[in-house]
């Protein structure tokens, strides 16, 4: 990696690769308990588990699955205290657990004293356990609390990159970023679009933006990204071109999401130009971006003085409310777009 910020926050890919391999070498723990923001890898681990701690055969009898907002905590407990039928364990998973989330702490008594010939899975999306309570630490010392943290946007890409990587392929980094900006941070959704890619994609392959424009719908030439490249480099003809391809399609294109992204990247411009190091390494680390895109900010720090991006970061926070509907009289979106671009050139 180029710095360290990324080796800290993708930590978590190491945690699942480990659990995965613990459970292919027989180290099973009797609970897994899964919980965070993040659903994409507790529905990952939780599905691996479903799949293959017990065989096609022993499965009929000895695998439940339970959902939080039908059962409660005794439910739980008494499905896993049978023993499993001609097999060495059974599987009991419980999704949506956050359904039980005001009467998860009664677990611990479970906890205490588990069927170690039960593996309990709990999914408990969205939410997560109080670390400092009893039932975090009584399920620490016989099984595994996993927590699936919520990535910010300028992880994503990485995320994308590394995730491809395993399994044999490349992106560019101007095709991550289009994936970023059009699916966000939802790993489960851009998960989707990889693996329709992959599909028709021999392994090897490099992931283009006219890939993604071709078989995931994004302009490769019409999109945030390149609005805030255009708007950096001062370029008016083309800053005008985008903003009329999305004034044209404004339900791919929402105005919220455009002034969100532009707030962004004019807030970083501003860190840029507080550096006294602009090398490119420095640069960033400090912003947090891959280094592809370093000298787009350098670009713009030039076309926008450090007076001119707090006046600009002004107006994106008045267009902001502009376009939620506050003081803006029903004005469509594509005209208050266009009068905000021209807000950012004076």
């Amino acid at each position: 990696m180029v710095f360290g910020f990324f080796k800290l926050k993708f930590f978590i890919l190491e945690e699942v690769k480990q659990l995965v391999t613990d459970i292919k070498n027989g180290n099973i723990k009797p609970i897994y308990f899964l919980m965070g923001e993040e659903p994409y890898y507790i529905d990952k681990i939780s599905n691996f588990i479903e799949e293959n701690v017990l065989t096609e055969e022993e499965k009929g009898f000895n695998q439940v699955v339970l959902y939080g907002r039908d059962i409660s905590i005794d439910d739980i407990v008494e499905n896993t205290k049978r023993y499993p039928m001609m097999s060495e364990r059974q599987v009991v998973i419980v999704k949506e657990a956050q359904d039980l989330s005001r009467t998860i702490e009664k677990l611990e008594a479970y906890a205490n004293n588990p069927q170690l010939s039960t593996v309990l899975v709990i999914n408990y999306k969205y939410k997560k356990i109080d670390k400092r309570k009893s039932l975090y630490k009584s399920i620490n010392k016989v099984g595994l609390v996993f927590e699936s943290k919520k990535l910010y946007e300028n992880q994503v890409a990485e995320w994308i990159r590394r995730v491809l990587s395993s399994k044999d392929y490349t992106i560019s980094p101007k095709a991550a970023q289009m994936l970023v900006e059009f699916l966000g941070t939802d790993l489960n959704k851009i998960n989707n679009e990889l693996d329709k890619l992959q599909i028709i994609l021999p392994k090897g392959s490099q992931i283009t933006p006219e890939l993604i424009e071709e078989n995931i719908g994004i302009s490769k030439d019409f999109n945030n990204f390149e609005l805030r490249k255009a708007i950096g480099e001062r370029n008016i003809v083309k800053t005008h071109q985008i903003i009329n391809y999305f004034s044209a399609n404004p339900k791919d294109n929402p105005m919220v999401v455009t002034v969100s992204l532009l707030f962004g990247f004019f807030t970083q411009l501003l860190q840029f130009h507080g550096l006294s190091d602009k090398s490119p390494r420095n640069v960033a680390s400090a912003l947090k971006i891959n280094p592809y895109f370093v000298n787009d900010y350098l670009v713009a720090s030039r076309n926008f003085p450090m007076k001119k991006v707090s006046m600009v970061i002004s107006v994106l926070r008045e267009f902001d409310l502009k376009g939620k509907g506050v003081q803006s009289n029903a004005v469509p979106q594509g005209d208050l777009l266009k009068e905000l671009m021209v807000r950012i050139f004076l």
